[in-house]
């Protein structure tokens, strides 16, 4: 049975509360509370435990250079206690432009960093002092006064961990390590470009590919007139594929052109890296648009929902559109419906 998601973030505050508490009410299965550059992920998550009694709350995603392990590990502990147990725990690397031009932190050998990250958050979680060699991370930290500590916190083993990952060793070490995968620039369509290498990671540590929670999606909307809503997403498709990275490295670029973009994904960052930002948005096609979309009518909607289901999405991230709280809320309404009829087939 394929479940619904939602994000917060980007306007108010108390409209995102009541966002959230009418998805939970709504039967949306979690809330997730975004990282880059603008807020952190964690404080609206606290604030809204407080607000909600059931949807479940996860960071999507905490950067891994920016906080100390350890620090994660508390933080992950004390988020499960003041929602009763609903946090779930996002974990992901980020890029070079955010983790080296914001945090002032190296980059390199993000799939090791990863991997050592969550095994130094396991063991704080468990409650067992904090002892680990690795090449990335060493606790205690070597020829200085620490000990080995562990936290005073109630241990919990039981938090699920999340990753959002997009290149092929890190899509396997997700399924080697992870309770769920949070995707991006995905098309169902393409799906395998993920998958294989998630179900690779998996089979190596003796899982299924099913053992992951699979979390993709994109915007929701109904109409009858396509071309005004295809033209407002051409520009944060252009900003992927062109501004989310640098010049050599961007990793959402190079995840369309596994599934079959690479065309359109080089000639986009092209024109976008040039400062032809206009021209770069023009480069996207109106197909680009509707592959990574539910836009259109009721029925449009509905098969394109059915497309992540039949491609393994277990929970469809949606981002519904509307000019206001209501027009989202109603959106969101016949999006849940939608996913409902699908479970029943």
């Amino acid at each position: 049975m394929m479940k619904v998601a939602v994000t917060i973030g980007g306007r108010s505050w108390s409209e995102s509360a009541d966002y959230v508490r009418e998805a939970e009410r709504l039967g949306v299965s979690s809330a997730w509370s975004a990282e880059a550059w603008g807020t952190d992920a964690v404080t609206p998550l606290a604030w809204l435990a407080a607000k909600t009694d059931r949807i479940l709350l996860g960071s999507g995603i905490m950067q891994i250079t920016a906080r100390a392990p350890v620090m994660t590990a508390q933080t992950a502990l004390t988020l499960s206690e003041l929602s009763g147990g609903r946090f779930l725990l996002g974990l992901g690397a980020s890029g070079p432009q955010v983790v080296e031009g914001l945090h002032g932190q190296p980059f390199a050998h993000p799939l090791g960093r990863m991997r050592e990250t969550i095994e130094v958050v396991r063991l704080a979680m468990s409650g067992e002092k904090i002892a680990y060699e690795g090449r990335h991370l060493r606790l205690p930290r070597p020829g200085g006064e620490g000990k080995a500590l562990r936290l005073s916190a109630r241990p919990n083993s039981e938090i699920p961990i999340w990753l959002a990952t997009l290149s092929p060793k890190m899509l396997e070490l997700t399924g080697e390590m992870a309770d769920g995968w949070l995707g991006t620039s995905f098309v169902p369509e393409g799906a395998d470009a993920f998958t294989s290498h998630i179900r690779r990671g998996a089979e190596r540590a003796g899982r299924r590919l099913d053992d992951v929670d699979l979390s993709q999606g994109g915007d929701v909307a109904f109409t009858d007139d396509l071309e005004p809503l295809i033209a407002t997403r051409k520009r944060g498709l252009a900003f992927s594929l062109g501004g989310m990275g640098s010049p050599t490295t961007n990793f959402y670029n190079d995840a369309y052109s596994r599934q079959g973009w690479a065309d359109v994904a080089a000639e986009v960052r092209r024109l976008w890296v040039e400062g032809k930002r206009d021209d770069a948005v023009a480069a996207v096609p109106d197909d680009m648009v509707l592959a990574t979309t539910m836009i259109g009518t009721e029925v449009m909607v509905r098969d394109r929902m059915r497309m992540w289901r039949d491609a393994g999405i277990t929970t469809l991230r949606v981002y519904p559109a509307g000019s206001g709280l209501d027009e989202r809320v109603a959106t969101l309404g016949r999006a849940m419906d939608l996913v409902a009829e699908l479970n029943r087939e």
